[in-house]
Order: structure tokens, then sequence, then C-alpha cells
């Protein structure tokens, strides 16, 4: 059962202003590694409420399937309250997907009732409901946001006469700021029902990391039955005082890669021995090293013998601070005109790139890369996509 706690506080209008969706296009969708659906194990799914006295019950049942219903809803709401979840969640069915600052996950619950009398159980009802779930959160704020949404979208009988209402609680490092989500029937059809919270983060010490599971209870009540409840979580949010050279709290979804992107316009050289050594297998997905250890290695083994070239200088990719470097294994491969005699060209996806290229544009990619580590949160293990444009 839900936690006795107050259905509802109204959220100050000053907290969903400070707190928005971030549109920037360098933080595309994917689907959260691990797979599978990772916030619908909850205590609720697939059990029943209590009888009454004259036999009337009813029961939640998820949908566990990949694949939705051929009649559930395949768009994203436009809401009327709340915030629209971006239209990449239509994809999040029974999976979680992200960008750097969102989530989103969302499946089917079937909410039926039933009378058993004399041992012979009729089926009174049945209620097939969409709930959305939606993370957002901001790199300059410890603040989150978790919203669900539920809309029926097919149903009949006593099940259709039902309201819903929510409950907002959580574990971890943070505390509730706010979180509503009043009490409103099912029907309409395809209408949708909000709730928000929002979250702060509770950490405060230098180099502090925190993350935190926060739960949305669904009651369904209907005159003549008792009450079925069922929760819904997400942890998708870290919040973080550890990101270097950028001072204050702020929160990412961590699973999540934003791109780190070399243009030619900018850096020609650069960008042209980055395209030339993906072209070669390898990868353009990295992982983030902050081991100053592994970082000093991997420059030294890829560019320690390094030609000494007028106004050049020796660029490695993958990156240093990867730990796709050569710290991890691999050898040594180069390209025509990168002024590397003796190192063969070849291809995988092991091993590091070299090319000697113009000390500017090495100077500029130090301070392109480390721009992009602050500004994204990109800390320890954290993934990160190196793009070309």
């Amino acid at each position: 059962m839900a936690p006795a706690q107050p259905t509802a506080d109204a959220p100050p209008a000053s907290i969903a202003g400070r707190l928005t969706p971030d549109q920037n296009p360098d933080r595309t969708p994917e689907p959260k590694p691990a797979g599978g659906p990772a916030s619908l194990a909850a205590s609720g799914h697939g059990k029943c409420s209590e009888r009454t006295p004259d036999g009337r019950y009813s029961c939640l049942e998820i949908t566990t399937t990949d694949t939705p219903p051929s009649n559930a809803p395949r768009r994203t709401p436009s809401l009327a309250v709340g915030v629209t979840p971006p239209q990449w969640c239509d994809q999040a069915y029974n999976q979680v997907w992200g960008t750097r600052t969102q989530a989103c996950i969302w499946s089917t619950v079937t909410y039926t009732t039933y009378v058993d009398t004399n041992g012979q159980r009729t089926t009174t009802g049945q209620a097939n409901v969409t709930v959305m779930q939606y993370n957002y959160t901001d790199t300059g704020l410890g603040r989150y946001a978790h919203q669900i949404d539920t809309s029926m979208y097919s149903g009949w009988g006593d099940a259709t006469k039902a309201t819903i209402d929510g409950q907002a609680t959580l574990t971890g490092p943070c505390t509730r700021n706010s979180a509503t989500f009043p009490a409103k029937p099912l029907l309409p059809l395809n209408s949708w029902n909000t709730g928000e919270s929002f979250w702060d983060t509770a950490i405060t010490g230098p180099a502090a990391t925190g993350k935190c599971k926060t739960i949305w209870y669904l009651t369904f009540n209907n005159a003549g039955y008792k009450p079925a409840v069922t929760d819904y979580s997400m942890n998708e949010v870290r919040c973080d005082n550890a990101t270097a050279g950028r001072p204050g709290i702020g929160c990412v979804i961590p699973w999540a890669a934003s791109n780190l992107v070399y243009t030619r316009a900018a850096t020609p050289e650069l960008a042209d021995h980055v395209a030339k050594a993906q072209a070669s297998g390898l990868p353009s997905r990295l992982t983030r090293t902050e081991d100053q250890a592994v970082i000093d290695s991997n420059r030294t083994q890829a560019c320690g013998s390094a030609p000494s070239v007028p106004d050049k200088s020796c660029d490695e990719y993958p990156i240093a601070s990867s730990q796709q470097g050569l710290s991890a294994g691999g050898a040594r491969r180069s390209h025509p005109g990168c002024g590397f005699a003796g190192v063969p060209t070849a291809t995988g996806p092991t091993g590091v790139s070299v090319c000697m290229i113009a000390q500017a544009d090495n100077s500029s990619q130090g301070g392109t890369n480390t721009q992009f580590f602050r500004r994204e949160r990109v800390l320890q293990n954290d993934p990160f996509n190196v793009v070309v444009q």
C-alpha cells in the first residue's frame, strides 16, 4: 500500500518555469543499455484488491510484451497540464529511452472488475490504460521532475466508472519539493490525467554524487469495489557536485550519451583525422576516464614517439580521456599524409589512430573537450559520442 502522504500539494509556479526540458540537438534519444522493463516490476502489478462482502473485487495486470497492444495509442500525447513528453517517447514501450536530460518509458495496464457469487466469477468490466512516465532535469540545477500520465484507450462495464489518483514518494538522497495528481475519472476515452512531482537532491559535499528512486502509487477507486493500487518507479537521474571546473550541483541521465562535436569549419584537420579513424573501425561511442594516470598513459603510448613537424602536433583517436585508448590494448595505426612513417594502416574496433595535425586544431580540441565534459556533466565511466560535422 502507498505510504500515508497527501495526494496533492500545489507545486509553486516558479518550479515548472525554472525546470523545463532541454531541446539541445546534440542530445539524441537512445534506449537504456541492458534493456528490459526497467520500471515495471513493482509490488502492485498483477495484484488484486480486497473483496467486498458481496464478492466484488478488481485486479491490475501490466502488459509485459515487447509489442504494444494494437489498439493502444502510438503517439506521444499533447497534454493540457504538465509537460508534453518529447515525440521520441513513442519508441519507449516497456523500455526506458533517454537523452542526457530526459528519460521516458510507457506501458499498458489492464484494470478488471469482477464479482464472485457462490464460487462463480463473473467479469463486470475492463479498462485498458496507457501509463507514461517521464523524467526531466537540468545540468545546472539540483532538481528533477518525475511526471506520470495515464489514459484509458478502451474499456467497458464497471471498470470504466473508476477514478484514478496518485501519490509520490522516494528512496535515496533527495527531498520532495511538490507532488500533485488529483483524482480524475478514467472516462472519457483517450483523455489524459497527469501527475507532476518535483524533487531536490540532498547531496551537498564536494565531489558528491547521488541517485534517487522516485515512485508513483496509482490508486483505482470505484464505487462498490475496494481500491486497487499499483506503483511505478524511475531512478534514471544522477545529481552531482563533482564535475571538474563547474562549481555547483546539476543533474543528468548518466547512461545517455551526448555528442562531442568536431566541425570541419572550425578544425578541419582534426575533423578529417577523426573521420578517417572512425571509418577505419574505431568506435564513435566512447567512455570517459578521469584517471590522470590512464590519460597520461594513453597519450604517451599514442604520441610519445611522434615526429617533429613544424606547426603540427600529434592527435590520437580515441581521445586520451576515454577508456578506449591504448591503455585498454591494441596497436597504433595511421593514415597516408599523417606524418607517421612506419606506423601501418589498419582496421578494426581496437587500438588508436595517430596523425600530425595543425597545432591550432589540437589546441582547440582541448578546449572543446573540456567545455563539453563540463556542460554535459560527463564523469568517470559515462558514455559520450564523438561526431564530425
